[in-house]
């Protein structure tokens, strides 16, 4: 068992890089298979298909990049809106690593636009929404009205500074959405008694 995980892990994170670094369209599955140092046929006993592959590389990436930005976000002092200015910051931080290619995920769904059904294209959009549910839950202890159209809106602004700054190669994109989102938080209600934000 242990041998088959790793396997199928060893091709994962080599389906990962590629399909990261170049797009899903142009890596073949003999490139997939050559950089993870097994068959074809290998390949083709743990994923069924390539669309399977791609669902699996986006599936890999999801709970290191929900974890990457409730670390920022935790890690931050000041206030909801501090923390939340935060995301923005580390993702501009990121996204002036030279390997930097944006978001897989909207990369991704882009290139499966015509196939909404496919299974990658779930994961992403159900990686955007445990984003936004997990921003909702803190903004809402945070005593704030409506936390889900609150980190709707903030979502909307990451997604936005995700574009722009790969359109652009121009990591301030997400410091001015951080900006705006700092705004945007410090100028929503919060819940009768609640504390105002600090910052």
């Amino acid at each position: 068992m242990p041998r088959y995980a790793d396997t199928r892990g060893r091709i994962v994170q080599a389906a990962s890089k590629l399909f990261y670094a170049e797009g899903i369209g142009r890596v073949s599955v003999d490139a997939v298979a050559e950089k993870a140092g097994v068959t074809k046929r290998t390949l083709y006993y743990h994923f069924e298909s390539k669309d399977e592959l791609v669902a699996a590389y986006l599936d890999a990436r999801d709970q290191p990049n929900l974890k990457q930005m409730a670390s920022w976000f935790a890690g931050a002092e000041g206030g909801a809106g501090e923390k939340v200015a935060a995301i923005f910051a580390g993702l501009a931080r990121s996204a002036r690593h030279p390997k930097w290619k944006g978001c897989g995920f909207l990369r991704t769904t882009a290139e499966l636009a015509a196939l909404p059904g496919h299974p990658a294209v779930k994961i992403g959009a159900r990686h955007k929404s445990a984003f936004a549910s997990w921003l909702a839950g803190e903004l809402e202890l945070a005593g704030f009205e409506s936390p889900q159209a609150l980190a709707r809106r903030i979502l909307l602004l990451l997604d936005g500074a995700f574009s722009a700054s790969l359109v652009h190669r121009d990591a301030s994109w997400f410091e001015d959405a951080g900006q705006a989102a700092h705004a945007l938080v410090s100028g929503h209600p919060r819940k009768p008694g609640g504390l105002p934000d600090r910052g």
